[in-house]
């Protein structure tokens, strides 16, 4: 049977765990009671004159009589409680507002040996209650606020359909009856708007032919800002020349893609346009914005389920969490003080109060209706998405897999070796054609096999990853799914190698036998891009889109999976470069010709090298920029010099590798000193949140999920290594090109190993940031502006 501290330690939300009752602490103070129950000397001496006769036949008798004895002289006693727990209204709040809070505080009615060590323990656990109790209630109210927003703009959205349909008939109705020539302002696919995401358009100046339709206007947009619309010029609203009111409706969508940023900005012109007076057209209301709009809102009714679901998890753990401890309590010290305890605790806020079930109810009910065309069943799978279970399956084939890469690899160096394949006379040759493929597979199944082994770290040490990168859990990676694509993509690359390695050394021509690492990274560019539901289709486009994001990283809001996938493209500048001379061998038709110099004497070859050696710290630098730009911290300005740095260090060791000199070595030294010194300080100040010289671990953070200092200052020193493996190329050996090659992919590894193992602490980092502000749920922002708000 697994212990309730261990459940407990399961199941809570890690981002609330400081809020949880502190049950080993107080299970620690149970134990220091039991310890102070010590025999007294009356205790021992009745012991020691208490001879034994052995049985007899009156000894139940006896018994029978001493139990009626006792209940009847000391009924009183065991009926009559020996703690009382008072309640009292404590006025308290923060920033100076005062607010009443119900505090709870036990005495001690009956005395106990250990009085002291009690009344500590229950002084401890009217601390927790309170703690609890306070963190619910303070919850709470912030879900009811959000619910009732949430109301308000989904009232909102309601009445533009419900208004907009009205007029859609009345259009349709004139033009039937020849009464206008008006023009249909919304397309019959908005009949079903909330159902569809369907898109619409709107101009006033299309009807109110008639006196009703401007009253009816005047009605709907009154309605409508005391529901919070924020209406362009809505207090002195100006006429066309007929009369009519021009409207336009303030929706703010975030620009968190490319698109959206660019569609921020036409629209933002678009509406100074129509909202000029000096323009007789009338204002439009963006369709793609209404659409947005209510994903919007869909979004925020989600995420208000899911922590209503977790507050009510909350609750009950820690009810569970009194209810054993006053257990243990009872059986330390043989009192049965529990029952008037907990009577308190199912009276207090977090375990009597019903209106986060109420709230919970409610959105469901609404969230059916109007997001899901009634079907619940369909409501339920966005509000509570099943977790896919892990499959037996899936340890099987990375065991198969990971098996047959060793063998395969084994076979490899073996005919490698037969065959003479790293001769002076013949490692040229294949070195220059078919490394850069290989070991650009390598390096990327290196890196799948370090985000696996992250995943189990931060899985094993309850760091909330998929709230972090904003994953869905019915659908993101674990572990075992980032082994099983590691070595089913290392088995087929090693066994491409073999295949390419038996024929060419069987005297195929070399042209044809160089087609297939082409073919496979062709196979693997299909696989990715594929859109059949099939290997982690969901993944697959989630890459894809984070991919296209970091491209275009000046025209969106930043999130944290883009710069973190950006970070690990700075690690993967030789994999790029791989790329770079596969595309160009095979598009070159150098392998026709089997002469590889022809790719590295073209000029652009050697400039698209700077390109692409630039490019990873180009686009993390954007981040950084559009980071600034949208939060106004001075630090993402820091962080931009330290991929600035980077890129003039990247660029001064390519030149020197193309130029050696006296003059370009001490560039080269220069530059790169200063980019280390840079990266260091903030992997470790800013990224890992180490080195605070006040911190109760020193020289580390107050808060470290691992219980072992020493591995990180056995981190801090790894990092330390694996950032300053640069400088081995500035030391120019005297080597053949395969010990070359061999050098740059060991290189190349160090940094992919350096980089998984940055992860881990980055994550834990933002974790632990997340645990201190208690932000176990994302806060989506709302379409519709409160018309109180800055115009």
């Amino acid at each position: 049977m697994v212990k309730f501290s261990k459940e407990l330690e399961a199941q809570l939300i890690p981002e609330w765990k400081d809020a949880f009752v502190n049950y080993w602490l107080l299970k620690k103070h149970v134990k220091k009671v039991k310890i102070s129950r010590k025999p007294t000397k009356h205790v021992l001496l009745t012991h020691e004159n208490n001879y034994d006769f052995g049985r007899s036949i009156f000894d139940p008798i006896r018994a029978l009589m001493g139990r009626i004895t006792n209940g009847s002289g000391h009924g009183s006693v065991d009926n009559r409680e020996i703690i009382q727990v008072n309640s009292r209204i404590r006025g308290g709040g923060e920033d100076g507002e005062e607010e009443e809070v119900e505090v709870y505080e036990t005495e001690l009615v009956q005395l106990f040996s250990e009085e002291d060590e009690v009344k500590v323990f229950f002084e401890m656990l009217d601390d927790e209650l309170n703690k609890v109790n306070q963190f619910y209630k303070t919850k709470e109210t912030e879900f009811l606020q959000r619910g009732d927003l949430l109301n308000k703009q989904l009232q909102i959205l309601l009445d533009l359909k419900q208004i907009l349909n009205d007029r859609r008939r009345k259009n349709q109705s004139a033009s039937r009856t020849g009464g206008g020539t008006a023009s249909g302002f919304l397309s019959s696919r908005s009949n079903s708007f909330l159902g569809r995401s369907s898109d619409f358009s709107e101009s006033q100046s299309d009807y109110c032919d008639s006196p009703t339709t401007d009253s009816q206007t005047d009605e709907v947009i009154a309605a409508l800002e005391k529901n919070g619309i924020n209406f362009v010029n809505s207090a002195t609203r100006a006429k066309t020349k007929k009369g009519k009111p021009k409207m336009a409706m303030r929706i703010d969508i975030p620009a968190t893609t490319p698109t959206r940023t660019i569609a921020a900005v036409t629209s933002m012109l678009w509406e100074d346009l129509v909202n000029n007076p000096k323009k007789g057209g009338g204002e439009y209301i963006n369709r793609k914005k209404i659409q947005c709009a209510e994903k919007m809102i869909r979004g925020a009714f989600v995420e208000l389920y899911r922590g209503l679901g977790l507050l009510k998890t909350y609750s009950s753990l820690n009810m569970v969490a009194f209810t054993k401890i006053l257990k243990k309590f009872d059986k330390v010290a043989n009192q049965k003080a529990s029952t008037s305890y907990l009577k308190v605790v199912k009276r207090s806020n977090f375990i009597s109060s019903d209106k986060v079930v109420r709230l919970m109810d409610e959105v469901e009910s609404l969230f059916t209706q109007h997001f899901a065309g009634n079907d619940r069943k369909k409501a339920m799978k966005f509000l509570k998405p099943q977790h896919n279970k892990d499959s037996h399956m899936v340890t099987f084939f990375v065991g198969l897999f990971t098996g047959s890469f060793v063998t395969l690899f084994s076979v490899y160096a073996i005919l490698a070796h037969l065959s003479g394949m790293f001769s002076p006379g013949i490692e040229a040759s294949y070195m220059e054609t078919v490394y850069p493929v290989f070991s650009m597979f390598a390096l990327l199944s290196l890196h799948l096999f370090m985000y696996g082994c992250n995943l189990f770290m931060w899985k094993s040490t309850r760091i909330n990853y998929n709230f972090i990168f904003e994953f869905q859990s019915s659908t993101s990676l674990k572990y075992r799914d980032a082994f099983l694509i590691c070595t089913c993509l290392m088995t087929s690359v090693v066994g491409a190698m073999v295949i390419h390695l038996i024929l060419l050394s069987t005297g195929f021509p070399p042209h044809k036998v160089d087609l297939i690492p082409g073919i496979l990274f062709l196979c693997f560019v299909v696989l990715l891009i594929c859109p059949l539901n099939i290997f982690y289709r969901p993944t697959r486009f989630s890459f894809l889109r984070v991919i296209r994001n970091i491209v275009c990283s000046p025209f969106y809001k930043v999130l944290m999976v883009d710069f973190f996938m950006a970070d690990q493209l700075t690690s993967q500048i030789p994999l790029l470069r791989h790329m770079e001379s596969a595309a160009c061998y095979f598009t070159a038709g150098s392998f026709k010709t089997h002469r590889y110099e022809t790719c590295k004497s073209g000029k652009m070859y050697r400039e698209l090298a700077y390109v692409i050696s630039f490019a990873p710290y180009y686009w993390r630098a954007m981040q950084c920029v559009r980071r600034w730009f949208d939060e106004s911290n001075v630090d993402h300005l820091a962080n931009l010099g330290k991929y600035v740095s980077a890129m003039v260090a990247a660029g001064a060791r390519l030149t020197y590798a193309r130029q050696p000199s006296q003059f370009w070595m001490i560039v080269v030294l220069a530059t790169s000193l200063f980019a280390t010194v840079y990266q260091l300080y903030w992997d470790f100040v800013k990224d890992w949140g180490l080195f605070n010289p006040k911190s109760r671990n020193p020289w580390l953070r107050d808060d470290l999920i691992l219980k072992n200092r020493g591995i990180y200052y056995g981190s801090i020193a790894l990092n330390f290594v694996l950032r300053v493996v640069w400088v081995e190329t500035v030391m120019r050996y005297n080597i053949g090109i395969f010990e070359s090659r061999l050098i740059d992919f060991l290189l190349a590894s160090l940094e992919v190993i350096r980089r998984g193992h940055w992860n881990y602490y980055r994550l834990e980092n933002e974790h632990l940031n997340n645990v201190g502000k208690f932000r176990a749920v994302k806060t989506v922002p709302l379409p519709f502006r409160e018309t109180d708000s800055d115009g």
